[in-house]
């Protein structure tokens, strides 16, 4: 038998996409809950909507689809900080518009229960005939899910897609009018999710003249749970945005771990790839319609816009060292053990500084330090803090007892290796994940040598644990560069 040839693993590839709904933000888990409880706070959540132009034109999007790094983000407030010269397009990526989005649901919707009314169609149609992805995007799909939409989101167990503040311009039926984990609503949210990851994949392969047929594996890392009554959360979205995408040759797996699954998701492709198993595994993630409004009332009580407002996603290739692509050391993987406690200086010493250790490295041989990177101006508002300044504080810290650093020396830790969030509040693409094109940037093109992404979970959200958990990995400059 020969032996297996093992190549190190290298990210060769990234690609991150919005796409702006305000529509689907009534349908966000607190906005579902708390809008028919009050009609005036429902009517002013309506009129605090963005437009499409408002969302492409706010700094923090154009930081996530890649256009701006976010140590170049303006002085807050962000909500008045658009120039004008933003751009939907980015290379790499892209911020959908509303009417695109519903149509893409439509070609993706696998099962006949997403139906669009004529005008959107029509529009839908129109606008995607002249996208760049146009070709991979089988717009004769949406033409045949056109019907009576207003009729489908009134018949039992339909919901409703509104275009602005009153007119239905889609529904979605039940997969299963008795069966909880196939609602409407369930449906819905995990058709977004599949959306917006086959289009960050999509961006991925076009952008990067990448062939479909050349991914041997897709891993999948979102927060959605797809499943039946049987097997809620069976999943394998994977391989459904494989299929999408036209990944003829591939096959692939979910994995789960709250806000942390990109992490494991990039470490698990990482080892298929130097294990031999697979030569290219692409590493994707779609948006999460429930945290969508999720701190809409800090916002309205501040007189901000709604700023829960897109969806995200993302994708990555990780594939064979080609000599020039950021390697992933799997030899500086961070882990947090059961038995390494819950506090946040000690979940940071594992996923930080424990791996530098064993590489020999102080904390100020990494140039970058991704983590949990959430825009603090939707969580500040609503009293959840600025959650990235904390994590750097903490991590600095760190630094400084171990001798890295001088105590006074914190805050330009913080500066220099820290940056401010700038990614929507779905978690898992928050979790360092939403840095990866700019830390391929910076290790390819920039002055970087080293950057650690860092994700964290929250297990205890699931009521089986009390537990936090989280990983990290460490990416370098290739050598042969």
């Amino acid at each position: 038998m020969a032996d297996v040839i093992t190549k190190g693993p290298v990210v060769t590839a990234a690609s991150q996409v919005l796409a702006h709904v305000p529509s689907l933000a009534r349908h966000g888990s607190k906005p579902s809950r708390e809008l028919s409880k009050n009609p005036e706070v429902a009517a002013k959540f309506l009129a605090s909507l963005r437009s499409f132009d408002q969302a492409v034109a706010y700094a923090p999007h154009q930081s996530y689809v890649g256009a701006l790094h976010p140590r170049q983000l303006p002085a807050r407030p962000w909500t008045d900080a658009g120039d004008g010269r933003a751009s939907r397009f980015v290379a790499g990526g892209e911020l959908m518009p509303e009417h695109e989005f519903l149509g893409l649901l439509a070609v993706l919707d696998g099962a006949g229960l997403f139906t669009v009314g004529e005008s959107l169609a029509d529009r839908a149609i129109d606008s995607l005939a002249r996208h760049p992805l146009a070709k991979h995007l089988g717009l004769d799909l949406l033409d045949k899910a056109r019907g009576d939409a207003e009729a489908m989101a009134a018949a039992k167990g339909g919901l409703a897609v509104h275009a602005g503040s009153e007119a239905v311009a889609a529904a979605m039926r039940a997969g299963d009018e008795a069966d909880p984990s196939l609602t409407a609503e369930v449906l819905l949210e995990n058709l977004t999710t599949k959306a917006t990851a086959t289009l960050a994949l999509l961006r991925l392969l076009v952008d990067h003249d990448i062939d479909p047929a050349s991914i041997d594996y897709v891993v999948g890392c979102g927060e959605e749970a797809i499943g039946d009554r049987y097997q809620r959360g069976g999943g394998n979205l994977a391989k459904a945005v494989a299929e999408s995408a036209g990944c003829t040759e591939a096959s692939g797996c979910d994995v789960k771990d709250f806000c942390a699954a990109p992490v494991p998701a990039m470490v698990i492709a990482a080892s298929l790839v130097s294990a031999g198993v697979f030569e290219r595994v692409a590493v994707v993630a779609g948006g999460s319609m429930a945290k969508l409004g999720m701190k809409f009332q800090g916002h309205l009580k501040h007189d901000l816009p709604v700023l829960e407002d897109v969806l995200g996603g993302a994708a990555a290739l990780v594939q064979a060292d080609d000599g020039a692509s950021p390697r992933i050391r799997l030899d500086s993987v961070g882990r947090h053990r059961v038995a390494a406690g819950g506090a946040a200086a000690q979940i940071m010493e594992a996923l930080a500084v424990e791996p530098l250790e064993r590489l020999g490295l102080a904390t100020t041989d990494v140039d970058d330090f991704a983590t949990e990177l959430h825009n603090p101006e939707i969580t500040e508002p609503q009293g959840s803090g600025n959650v990235p300044e904390r994590n750097y504080k903490t991590l600095a810290a760190l630094a400084a007892r171990r001798g890295d650093i001088e105590r006074d020396a914190i805050a330009a830790f913080v500066e220099q290796r820290g940056m401010p969030g700038f990614a929507p509040t779905q978690g898992h693409l928050a979790s360092s994940l939403c840095y990866l094109p700019h830390a391929l940037d910076r290790l390819t093109t920039g002055d970087a040598r080293r950057v650690m992404l860092l994700a964290k979970g929250s297990l205890f959200l699931g009521r089986m644990s009390q537990l936090s958990d989280g990983m990290s990995v460490v990416l370098e400059r290739n050598p042969a560069r």
